[in-house]
């Protein structure tokens, strides 16, 4: 995608210098536009852990370039210890996506298949590249599996436009390029099909806000910011026409675990008979998992998300405010799990499935 008409992806390695990853510091979007060299595996765990880089594809992207970086810190002697550790390291940052865990295991498996350490590096850096592009190339398809149903839309509305519903933030900031939920969404605006999207603020950390409002902006998208709690609002007085989310873990019966906020969306849209979508890559797909509610693991991240807010000032200075008395305890769980049975429809890069285990491996059958 385009930041100010000059194309970027979310990660890459530093130009003439394979040795350093960089980033965009998201914490610092959208009041500033900012590069971030990650040089140790450390600083990969530091930039997931603390959402320098946040987002299900992103975050096993980088898992997967810290374990490239990892190769290259990795001692002659003790080297398959030290990859171990490192890849514990990576998982143990953030809990409920499913792509790191994905991308590490990957990595070591690539990893592995050297037989000494300079092959390894070799291997590694071209393990993370390719998952890198995959994810990138699994976002552009999902767009084009996800944009009929918005034109489908379009023409039952007669060419007006078609309002979406979206949550948190599953665009391309999310993953490599494209992205996930937002990837239809860019491919029926560059089709000329008219759309707007209804960006929900996804509070604590704003990400709709901050992130997907942005992102949306660059390209041209038009949009509108709400509350969070604005969407049963709108979708009963007949302003939303679907609603497309990401997801960051998808269990093999089609449970979703997403951004905290998202099972309220999906409530509401059942009640409102509006189709609701959940736009992932096979990455976020856990085939060991049954029962989402019962064995996803949930993130709870610090309280002070909850009891501070970040924004800009009148004075052009970027401040943190506490927004509720200071003896006031607070909790903050990071996502929450949907139903299958509330999920119209599942879109890969694959295509479209029904939300059960039966439907999506028909889509990936290996995993039967």
């Amino acid at each position: 995608m385009k930041v100010d008409g000059i194309p970027y992806r979310t990660i890459w390695l530093k130009p003439g210098d394979a040795r350093v990853v960089q980033i965009i510091d998201q914490t610092r979007l959208p009041h500033a536009f900012e590069v971030v060299d990650l040089h140790t595996v450390q600083d990969i765990c530091s930039a997931i852990r603390d959402m320098t880089v946040r987002g299900a594809g992103l975050i096993g992207a980088c898992a997967a370039y810290g374990m490239y970086l990892a190769t290259l810190e990795a001692p002659e002697s003790g080297f398959t210890d030290f990859m171990a550790r490192a890849g514990a390291a990576l998982k143990a940052t953030r809990p409920t996506a499913a792509n790191l865990a994905w991308a590490v295991d990957r990595m070591a498996q690539a990893i592995n298949s050297g037989t000494a350490p300079d092959q390894q590096r070799t291997i590694a850096r071209e393990a993370a590249q390719a998952i890198a592009d995959e994810d990138a190339e699994y976002c552009r398809r999902i767009g084009v599996h996800g944009l009929p149903l918005i034109a489908a839309l379009s023409r039952r509305k007669l060419g007006q436009t078609v309002n979406i519903l979206t949550h948190c933030n599953a665009g391309w900031l999310a993953f490599v390029d494209g992205g996930s939920a937002t990837a239809p969404i860019y491919a029926a605006h560059d089709a000329d099909i008219p759309v707007h999207v209804w960006v929900d603020e996804t509070r604590p950390r704003n990400q709709g806000a901050s992130l997907t409002a942005w992102e949306l902006g660059q390209h041209g998208v038009p949009h509108t910011l709400i509350a969070d709690n604005a969407g049963g609002h709108l979708m009963q007085h007949g302003l939303v026409d679907m609603v497309i989310t990401g997801a960051d873990r998808v269990t093999r019966n089609g449970d979703v675990a997403n951004k905290i906020g998202t099972y309220l969306k999906a409530l509401a849209a059942r009640d409102n008979e509006i189709p609701f979508y959940v736009a992932l890559p096979s990455s976020t797909l856990d085939f060991s998992l049954h029962d989402g509610i019962a064995n996803i693991p949930i993130e709870e991240r610090d309280a002070d998300e909850v009891r501070f807010m970040t924004g800009l000032t009148a004075a052009g200075t970027v401040e943190c405010v506490r927004i509720c008395p200071a003896t006031t305890p607070a909790r903050n769980w990071g996502f929450d799990v949907t139903p299958a049975r509330l999920v119209t429809q599942l879109i890969c890069e694959r295509g479209l499935c029904a939300a059960t285990e039966d439907a999506i491996l028909s889509l990936f059958p290996e995993h039967r």
